[in-house]
């Protein structure tokens, strides 16, 4: 797709109705939705219902886990680790409360905590939802399934404080939530530098905090996506996937394998359903449960073998009839007969991915191809910078199936001199409902997707509560560790590189200082951001927790440093010019060509090394000191 696409993961037949979710009965009424959360941390995404009780919790010296029978394991390791760093001493698993805080874990306990504590237990949640309460020195939580027993788990992490000893006092808090879309998280499928194995574990440790359940692996750069789609993998490279795979289902992601035959299949033919179905069972030894079938960015005009012809045709109506022939016998000979034991349903990229108009190929695929088959689609556009609930709703029509969003974004591969740090924007509330769920393509840069990413959890979770500047500001907050100077030095950052097709406002913030000294002359305000820019630097380079962004960034960061350097200089020169004092003005003058061309010389190396000159705050901070130039060198020529 132009640059950019492929599939996703988990979801039942049941999909094919929309709405996909609703909340549940009862929800309105009796603090059950719509409430905002109490005073006191907040959590993200951000649940359905939250409601203040009376009262606070203390975290005893010992704190007792009181596990139902078949409360999930991780959910287990999740609460337990959350009560240490809340300052409890020890953290003891028994069969009845303790004499200290007692924190009951699904079963009869949970049940009867969440009643006691006037909260309404999982009846009626859709699947992944849960209910946790906070109060009368306990805590319970309990889920739908297992995955909401670990979701109310990250919730309850949230809610508790970090402390180095017991005492600490939770307000009493009564939680109940379910997500917005059955499907929520990321398609690695852009161009480019790939992410590494290291990386691609850490992301899965994030969906998980996040209540992301999708990971669908398909980047360009593995040869058996693509090129080799028929090889199988080497045993080294197939021990990887294991890992990611076993790492996933630790966080309750489903990893999804996206193999892409289109640049060689033939579609009639035996033998290469044997290899595509072949590679499939290589995966499902391993763990794999979900699979798609990409079909994008490929020619369907011209056929890979002869059969093919002579069997379909010529034009988009044969195309969409071929590819719905294979991704059927996928569908029937190879996923039906493991649907028992767990085979979630097909996903499909189809080759015209990007618009709601109806043509002879979308017509094929929806007459032909098996209804329970999910279909990818990136909005009106292959970039959309909005995505509505009509817009949905025609894509489902024109398609005849259950649509998952690959939302490219904040994907840079078509942008690759450019981070894109703002906030998943431009989509309509009451989209998710409509989905079968929402997956973002995310940038080259694994560890800096996070900020976009974050947004992007907040709001396929819950929709209706999403604000994207808020949600930003708390994804800038928890990358930032605590720290308020790290988290100032990350909002800097960030907001110089927040523009996008989805936020066509460049660097907001620095923008408005801009326009106040321009509007008042004061120049108080912009000194101060840009002094923050010029440091962010530095400050994130010593006390950023995240690594990995430091070093994803590291020409941005760089070249941000030069042209905070650069746009202060301008400043004091307008400063001086505008106060009589041009040998000041002038020597400040002097120095502007080298700090611009020192602010223009850090590059990004991409994969095929290629030196790209990365962009920091375009049209903005650049603009800036021009327009300084302009001014003093215009005043100068009139005097």
């Amino acid at each position: 797709m132009h640059r950019t696409r492929t599939a996703a993961a988990a979801l039942a037949l049941a999909l094919a109705v929309i709405p996909l979710t609703v909340p549940p009965a009862g929800a309105t009424g009796s603090g059950d939705a719509g409430e905002g959360p109490p005073a006191g941390p907040a959590i993200s995404p951000a649940p359905q219902s939250v409601r203040a009780l009376d009262g606070r919790v203390t975290i005893t010296p010992t704190v007792t886990v009181v596990a139902g029978p078949r409360a999930d394991g991780p959910a287990l390791e999740v609460v337990e680790r959350s009560l240490l760093r809340a300052g409890a001493d020890r953290v003891v698993r028994d069969a009845k409360a303790g004499r200290g805080l007692t924190v009951y874990v699904d079963g009869a306990g949970a049940a009867r905590t969440l009643a006691d504590l006037g909260t309404r237990g999982t009846g009626g949640l859709p699947a992944e939802g849960y209910a946790l309460a906070v109060g009368g020195g306990r805590i319970a939580l309990a889920g739908a399934d297992a995955t909401g027993t670990y979701y109310a788990a990250q919730s309850l992490r949230q809610l508790l404080p970090h402390r180095d000893r017991p005492g600490a006092r939770i307000r009493a808090t009564a939680i109940r939530d379910w997500p917005a879309t059955p499907l929520r998280g990321v398609i690695e499928g852009f161009y480019g530098t790939p992410w590494s194995h290291t990386a691609r574990l850490d992301q899965l440790d994030f969906y998980g905090a996040h209540k992301m359940n999708t990971y669908v692996y398909s980047p360009k750069d593995d040869p058996y996506l693509r090129e080799k789609w028929r090889s199988p993998y080497p045993a080294d490279r197939l021990a990887q996937l294991k890992e990611l795979v076993d790492r996933a289902r630790a966080r309750h992601v489903e990893f999804s394998y996206a193999l892409s035959p289109g640049l060689s299949v033939c579609y009639s033919s035996d033998a290469d359903l044997k290899a595509l179905t072949g590679k499939f069972q290589a995966l499902w030894d391993i763990g794999v449960r979900t699979f798609a079938v990409p079909l994008d960015d490929i020619s369907y005009t011209d056929w890979n073998c002869a059969a093919d012809k002579q069997r379909f045709g010529s034009g988009g109506g044969a195309a969409g009839a071929a590819q719905a022939h294979l991704l059927n016998r996928v569908n029937r000979e190879f996923l039906a007969g493991h649907r028992a034991e767990g085979a979630q349903p097909l996903q499909m990229v189809p080759t015209e991915y990007y618009d709601v108009r109806a043509t002879p190929y979308k017509a094929a695929l929806k007459a032909r191809l098996d209804p329970d088959v999910l279909v990818e689609w990136t909005g009106v556009g292959v970039i959309a910078p909005v995505m509505t609930v009509a817009q949905a709703d025609a894509a489902r029509q024109v398609f005849g199936h259950p649509i998952l969003t690959w939302d490219n974004y904040p994907v840079n591969d078509y942008v690759t001199n450019r981070l894109l740090l703002g906030p998943f924007s431009g989509r309509e509330r009451g989209l998710p409902a409509r989905l079968a769920g929402i997956t973002a393509n995310p940038m080259i840069q694994p560890a800096a997707s996070k900020i976009a990413l974050f947004t992007v959890a907040d709001y396929a979770w819950n929709d209706r509560a999403y604000d994207a500047r808020a949600s930003w500001t708390a994804a800038l907050k928890e990358l930032s560790g605590g720290s308020p100077r790290t988290e100032r030095a990350l909002r800097a950052f960030a907001d110089a590189h927040y523009g996008s097709a989805l936020n066509p406002q460049q660097s907001p913030e620095l923008a408005a200082a801009i326009r106040d000294f321009r509007d008042t002359g004061s120049a108080a305000r912009l000194t101060a951001s840009l002094r923050t820019l010029q440091d962010a630097p530095g400050v994130l380079r010593a006390t950023l927790p995240d690594r990995g962004f430091l070093d994803d960034s590291a020409p941005w960061l760089d070249a941000t440093a030069a042209w905070g350097r650069a746009a202060g200089t301008a400043l004091r020169m307008l400063q001086a010019s505008r106060a009589g004092d041009e040998a000041t003005a002038q020597h400040l003058r002097d120095r502007l060509p080298a700090l611009v061309e020192t602010a223009k010389s850090y590059v990004y190396v991409d994969m095929n090394g290629k030196r790209v000159p990365v962009l920091v705050a375009n049209g903005v901070v650049d603009t800036f000191v021009t327009d300084a130039i302009a001014e003093h060198d215009g005043k100068r020529g009139r005097s």
